[in-house]
């Protein structure tokens, strides 16, 4: 599946927030493509909490060749010492069994928990422990493709509104929900471009 940016989407977004226009007309956010399962994407995320991409990458794919793929059963009756070779900390071993007990146990349908809205996605996934609304929030975007997700929790995105709307001090929860509220039901679109802003790939001249 994949997350497709069309140019109705970006017009329809700076007609709602229009200080994003000289932003979407330099340089365009590019679709990118989701992880369909969302066992999957939970476990990549588990994986990768608190490591650079490449160390995250590397050990997803030890992972990945000792189950086989992704799968819970085989994750529940892996042995803990070669899931540790895997370079998994023993904490990050203990949610990743949790997340497949959950699967293998039927407490969590997967399967069917990816067709919820968003607030129940994020309500049914922070109960599992090792994941929080961030990560909920993420896997909202990256594995289902959700169209309109902007997260207070997410440092870049703040720093990018703050650096679009010309503002030096943090903005607060309610300020930042007001502008969440002015971007939608473009939120997952702006939350791209202001990624952008904050890593310094687009810059917030108005000027070509």
């Amino acid at each position: 599946m994949k997350f497709r940016i069309r140019k109705n989407d970006l017009e329809a977004l700076v007609r709602r927030v229009p200080e994003f226009e000289a932003l979407v007309r330099r340089e365009p956010p590019k679709s990118f493509e989701c992880v369909r399962d969302l066992f999957e994407a939970l476990v990549r995320s588990i994986v990768a909490q608190q490591l650079s991409v490449k160390a995250a990458d590397s050990i997803t794919r030890r992972l990945e060749g000792l189950l086989g793929g992704f799968d819970a059963e085989k994750l529940l009756a892996a042995e803990t010492g070669d899931l540790r070779a895997c370079g998994l900390s023993a904490q990050k071993i203990g949610y990743l069994r949790g997340i497949a007990e959950a699967k293998c146990s039927g407490r969590v349908n997967f399967r069917s928990l990816a067709r919820r809205p968003d607030a129940e996605i994020v309500a049914e996934l922070v109960k599992l422990k090792g994941v929080g609304v961030w990560t909920a929030e993420m896997l909202l975007i990256f594995a289902l493709g959700r169209p309109d997700v902007m997260s207070f929790r997410d440092l870049g995105i703040r720093r990018g509104a703050m650096l679009l709307l010309g503002r030096t001090e943090e903005l607060s929860e309610e300020e930042f929900e007001d502008f969440r509220r002015r971007c939608s039901p473009c939120g997952t679109l702006a939350s791209l471009c202001l990624w952008r802003i904050k890593d310094g790939g687009l810059s917030v001249s108005k000027t070509p």
